[in-house]
């Protein structure tokens, strides 16, 4: 990656093997399609990568902080194992109380409150967050992002990450609400298109916060 205030970028080529880096529950993926645009006069490339974990997605780098996965191999869950490994007991997670717990996997992940980020990249990645659920995949998948472990049953029963996941639920809805609120002075078109591309819950947590208002 050039440095910050370069006209280039890092270019990624179809094969290429990338990782997500706000997004590492998605795990690598491999660029099927790439082309060259601009956002507001920056150049920055369109992606279509096929995530380990995630699937196919379409990403743009001027949002998307994507990275070369560099020499890591194996599937999500062998990296992440061989990471946490490495790490012996780094994750807080492993050491903390119970209420410690709790606060680590109900915490609203920093993408969306970055205070640097702009008021609609906030809102677009608090709506992204309502791509998981409380079941199947997806609540593990969340599980993974809050807790950084590679296996959160490892540590939690199902029935334990369905409740934190509720607790969750509870606090990105105020969450939501705030960001909303925000993002007044964004403009229509922008907002327009952070909506259509939200999670389809995501749309509907936007249709019942108007409805309440």
């Amino acid at each position: 990656m050039k440095a910050s205030g370069s006209t280039e970028i890092q270019r990624f080529q179809m094969g290429d093997r990338v990782v997500h880096s706000s997004k590492p529950e998605w795990g690598v993926g491999i660029v099927s399609t790439s082309s060259m645009e601009d956002h507001e006069g920056v150049p920055c490339q369109r992606l279509v990568i096929r995530f380990d974990r995630a699937g196919r997605k379409t990403v743009s780098t001027a949002f998307a902080k994507i990275e070369p996965a560099g020499d890591r191999v194996g599937t999500v869950p062998e990296k992440e194992s061989n990471l946490a490994q490495s790490q012996g007991q780094a994750n807080p997670i492993l050491k903390a109380s119970v209420r410690e717990v709790q606060q680590i996997m109900t915490t609203i992940p920093e993408a969306a409150r970055d205070p640097f980020a702009s008021p609609g990249q906030r809102l677009k990645a608090t709506l992204s967050l309502y791509r998981f659920t409380d079941s199947g995949g997806p609540l593990i998948d969340w599980a993974v992002m809050q807790s950084g472990l590679s296996d959160p049953l490892t540590k939690f029963t199902r029935h334990e990450l369905e409740d934190f996941f509720g607790y969750f639920e509870k606090i990105l809805w105020k969450h939501l609400g705030k960001m909303v609120r925000e993002a007044r002075d964004v403009p229509a078109a922008e907002l327009v298109q952070i909506r259509d591309s939200a999670p389809l819950a995501g749309q509907q947590a936007l249709q019942r916060l108007h409805r309440s208002r």
